[in-house]
């Protein structure tokens, strides 16, 4: 299986805020959604609408965890797996 390494935005919080993972991201056309450390010397703009959306992507991973099955990948197969996930995905949906 291939995965697509191409991406728009990375969404993640200050302890991201690293120089070489900004270099990399700009390298990949990606944009940083990290809000700078309070203690670097140039403070950076980011994108602070998109950056709560962060909040409801890590919420949801928690969610998943719920699911002891997923968190620990009982499955044997990739097909399996992901077919928990959509039925996990679809049962936190429907509450």
């Amino acid at each position: 299986m291939r995965h697509d390494d191409r991406f728009s935005a990375l969404l993640a919080d200050k302890a991201f805020d690293a120089n070489w993972l900004l270099k990399e991201l700009d390298a990949r056309g990606a944009t940083a959604v990290i809000p700078p450390k309070s203690n670097r010397r140039h403070q950076r703009d980011y994108d602070a609408d998109a950056y709560p959306w962060r909040h409801l992507v890590e919420n949801y991973f928690a969610k998943i965890k719920e699911f002891r099955g997923i968190a620990t990948r009982y499955d044997k197969t990739d097909c399996s797996y992901a077919a928990n996930w959509n039925l996990a995905a679809t049962l936190i949906a429907s509450r």
